[in-house]
């Protein structure tokens, strides 16, 4: 109802407007982007995993790092949310922590739902457990995976029970890749024990189609080929709940 004592402003629509434009101009200007049309609701919630996988120790603030401490929540609250039902998740990493990339690939392998994995850019290290850990796994045809021996940084005793913890560190990471993908763990020493494929270093680096050619990735595809998958698992499980 309008204000009697106050005078109606014929212009106000046009300077909301006005604002709106100012806005996406400054969006397109300063930060190269415009808002993106957002769905009412959806059922599939995107994860990250970029930069360097962050432990227990604190990288320097100019890396660009996934924090696991951030992750595990995340996972915790769409297993727990009922209107997520599918699990895209988005890897572009160099590797790092040991123990916290694999406490990220073990939650999301006990995902009761859905869950499918792509690989952009790299997913190395120890970003391979956390690709395969998914339902269905996507690389990139450009897309680069390094699969090499397990180090420590910092300090090392060397005695023989420091040799023993690697080797049963690793031993944790062939045993999780093998249960979760279709590569042996045969190929996969092979490929982590590999020389003269690194420049200095031991290892293998695998591109695109030689992932899948392997039994380490599912699909070479993209965006597109990951969420209509990802819907097609949901469509899946939903069908399967109903003849419960």
């Amino acid at each position: 109802m309008l204000n009697q004592n106050e005078p109606f402003d014929t212009n106000k629509n046009d300077k909301t407007n006005e604002n709106k434009n100012n806005s996406v101009v400054q969006n397109i200007e300063q930060l190269g982007q415009t808002n993106v049309p957002q769905l009412e609701q959806s059922n599939i919630h995107c994860l990250t995993v970029v930069g360097q996988i962050e432990g227990h120790i604190q990288l320097p603030p100019q890396n660009k790092t996934t924090k696991y401490e951030h992750l595990i929540p995340q996972i915790v609250a769409i297993e727990q949310n009922p209107k997520i039902e599918g699990l895209l998740l988005i890897l572009n990493t160099v590797g790092g922590d040991v123990e916290a990339g694999l406490a990220i690939a073990e939650m999301v392998a006990s995902l009761s739902k859905p869950t499918v994995s792509l690989v952009l850019g790299g997913g190395h290290s120890i970003g391979v457990p956390i690709a395969v850990a998914a339902d269905h796994s996507f690389i990139a045809e450009t897309a680069t995976m390094t699969i090499h021996p397990i180090r420590l940084n910092g300090l090392v005793i060397g005695v023989p029970q420091t040799f023993e913890y690697l080797d049963k560190m690793q031993e944790r990471v062939i045993k999780f890749v093998t249960a979760h993908s279709n590569i042996e763990a045969k190929k996969f020493k092979e490929l982590m024990f590999s020389q003269g494929n690194l420049t200095r270093d031991i290892g293998t680096n695998v591109v695109g189609i030689d992932a899948v050619e392997t039994g380490l990735i599912d699909e070479v595809g993209g965006v597109g080929s990951a969420m209509k998958k990802l819907k097609s698992l949901i469509d899946k499980q939903k069908s399967e709940d109903l003849l419960q």
